[in-house]
């Protein structure tokens, strides 16, 4: 495989699943680090994460919103999202799932067993005084 390859999301290959349509992000760059996914919704309705915990893998996971609406449900929080926003879940016995609110809902899925403390090639002083979710 390449170095590195560039491609458009409506390019890559889909999994159609029922209602929703899968472009496996993760297999088809061959990407080991972290696994990546996008679900699309075909109708309002579809089920874009089926419910579940990560306890197996013990993965973080983080959801981006790329488009449309979707009901999104960790733990007993249930919330209306839509595009742009992130969904963040640490703890990998917290259950989740999400529903398209819309016919063209997209969530981006990302997720990795913990590893500690992330080295990050940044100058920390880049970070000094910015929050997180945690503030």
């Amino acid at each position: 495989m390449a170095d590195f390859a560039i491609r458009k999301l409506a390019d890559l290959p889909s999994i159609v699943d029922g209602d929703v349509d899968w472009r496996p992000l993760q297999h088809f760059f061959g990407l080991t680090a972290f696994g990546v996914n996008v679900y699309r919704a075909t109708k309002a309705g579809a089920e874009l994460v089926g419910e579940h915990d990560e306890l197996a893998g013990g993965h973080e996971e983080l959801y981006v919103i790329l488009a449309g609406k979707v009901r999104f449900t960790v733990g007993t929080h249930e919330e209306l999202c839509d595009d742009g926003t992130l969904i963040a879940v640490r703890d990998p016995a917290l259950r989740r799932s999400a529903v398209a609110a819309s016919a063209d809902a997209a969530v981006l899925a990302i997720g990795n067993v913990p590893a500690g403390k992330f080295a990050s090639t940044w100058d920390a002083r880049h970070f000094a005084g910015v929050p997180t979710a945690d503030d």
